[in-house]
């Protein structure tokens, strides 16, 4: 059996993608040659990997077990060619990021790693927690940093900071609800603004309230956080901000004010993930301490 790097990569994209047009756009080829590797792989396994619908592409129960084996080599490929480069000695570093950290934490982490060795070669992917860890697993990205604890035996994690969850709305909106103590679910679900499914903080944020999607009347499916803090700003609802988000939301949307829960109050703690095969020496602990010190400093000035 004579199995290659590019079979499986090539693989794994038809498997991800469930179509050939637009696997062979993610890893820049034609679609004839995606097909001519896909076919030699399976004449190389001895058996059908993929089933042509007429809706795209499935796998075989061949197909998945390959799956699981090719995203294990290729993980560990990576760990290989990351341990070679090493990051932070003229090595690229590829970091993933979620959507409701990267606008906050990155300009005041990215000068900071600019100036330092570690920094010289960054790469940013920003993404939903599953696709990071996807690509994480199957080696596109070195670490990542996320608001999710990892359930994945390959991937490890490493504290940052604590990010407290802030109510936010209209000025007229919150000062009706100051000076109780009002506790996440004390809140009416038809004023809750969320942000669309897959985003951890709307999941989170309907965790600590009790509620499901189909609780919140005006769940909008909005992609950004910044989004629901412009419509909170204008009172069509209430928000959940987290503070490292509250010096620049409040700034771009006039009239956002936000107010705290009582203790205990609900938070998210903010990980920096990576696979577990991969070594962890100085680079892996300078990124932690300069994440981990900005992301401290941006909350550290909370409202009260």
């Amino acid at each position: 059996m004579n199995i290659t790097l590019r079979q499986l990569r090539y693989f794994l994209a038809l498997a991800e993608q469930g179509h050939f047009t637009r696997a062979a756009e993610v890893i820049h080829v034609t679609q004839p040659a995606l097909s001519m590797q896909i076919r030699a792989l399976e004449e190389a396994v001895g058996t059908r990997l993929v089933e042509r619908t007429a809706a795209g592409v499935v796998l075989t129960p061949q197909g998945r077990a390959l799956e699981n084996h090719a995203r294990q080599v290729m993980a560990s490929m990576a760990g290989l060619e990351q341990g070679l480069r090493r990051p932070g000695q003229g090595g690229r570093l590829m970091l993933g990021m979620i959507p409701t950290v990267a606008p906050y934490l990155l300009p005041s982490a990215l000068p900071i790693l600019r100036a330092s060795d570690i920094g010289r070669d960054l790469h940013l992917r920003e993404a939903q927690t599953d696709r990071l860890l996807d690509e994480l697993s199957a080696g596109r990205l070195d670490v990542a940093v996320i608001a999710s604890p990892p359930d994945r035996h390959d991937i490890v994690a490493q504290p940052l900071f604590t990010d407290q969850f802030l109510l936010a709305g209209s000025e007229a909106r919150i000062d009706q609800l100051r000076g109780r103590a009002l506790e996440p679910h004390d809140l009416d679900p038809g004023n809750l603004l969320l942000l669309d499914e897959g985003h951890c903080l709307g999941d989170q944020a309907l965790e600590v309230c009790g509620l499901n999607r189909r609780s919140s009347r005006l769940d909008l499916g909005a992609a950004s956080l910044s989004t629901l803090c412009r419509l909170a700003a204008q009172g069509m609802g209430l928000t959940f901000l987290p503070e490292i988000a509250l010096r620049q939301e409040t700034a771009a949307a006039p009239g956002l004010t936000a107010i705290r829960f009582p203790d205990p109050q609900p938070a998210r703690d903010v990980l920096l993930v990576r696979r577990s095969s991969t070594e962890s020496d100085g680079w892996f602990k300078e990124l932690v301490d300069v994440l981990r010190q900005t992301g401290r400093e941006l909350v550290k000035n909370r409202p009260s």
